[in-house]
């Protein structure tokens, strides 16, 4: 297991969804209206160094399902002003730069290593899980000279790779009253 992210009982200003509502929509492979954006789930990793936080948001907009990895930092990340989303005021840890986390080298290593290692999400200290997500651990391959990981944005099905993939990461929530799977990530 991931380990477990420390959940404080904070107010986020501006919250969460408002922060996406005004970086969202200038994304290229977003066609929602950013207006009508709700979360169908979510789910954590634990920075080992417990600096960043990492969380991913499963956010729904005209009946398609996106995939939002955000990390939570005390600092700006340098070199990483093209993924800042925002800042938003954390009642309890001050002043966060949340950024798209596709950007954050925290999170691409430990999104890697989930899958690498076929570990799952973090534990949460407090609050209830609203995604799971399982790493496949890797199929080892004589002629592997690269590793990358490939973030799935857009959750319609249509995502499924046409050669066997080093691993995978696997995303499982609840969805319209049913359980919900999907790749997240592509380990090639």
């Amino acid at each position: 297991m991931s380990g477990t992210a420390e959940i404080h009982d904070a107010t986020l200003t501006p919250g969460k969804l408002e922060l996406l509502a005004g970086w969202i929509g200038a994304q290229p492979w977003f066609a929602g209206d950013p207006a009508d954006l709700e979360v169908v789930g979510s789910f954590r990793f634990v920075d080992p160094d417990g600096e960043v936080g990492i969380q991913t948001l499963l956010v729904r907009s005209g009946g398609v399902t996106y995939q939002v990895p955000l990390t939570y930092r005390a600092a700006p990340l340098e070199d990483a002003t093209d993924a800042l989303i925002g800042t938003s005021e954390h009642s309890v840890l001050g002043t966060r730069y949340v950024y798209d986390a596709v950007s954050d080298p925290v999170y691409a290593i430990e999104t890697f290593r989930v899958i690498h290692e076929g570990d799952t999400e973090a534990e949460l200290s407090r609050g209830e899980k609203t995604a799971t997500v399982q790493g496949s651990g890797i199929t080892p391959v004589s002629n592997a000279a690269t590793e990358a990981v490939r973030l799935v944005r857009v959750l319609d099905g249509n995502h499924i790779p046409h050669t066997m993939p080093l691993g995978t990461l696997i995303g499982t929530w609840q969805e319209d009253g049913a359980e919900r799977s999907e790749i997240l990530a592509i380990l090639r």
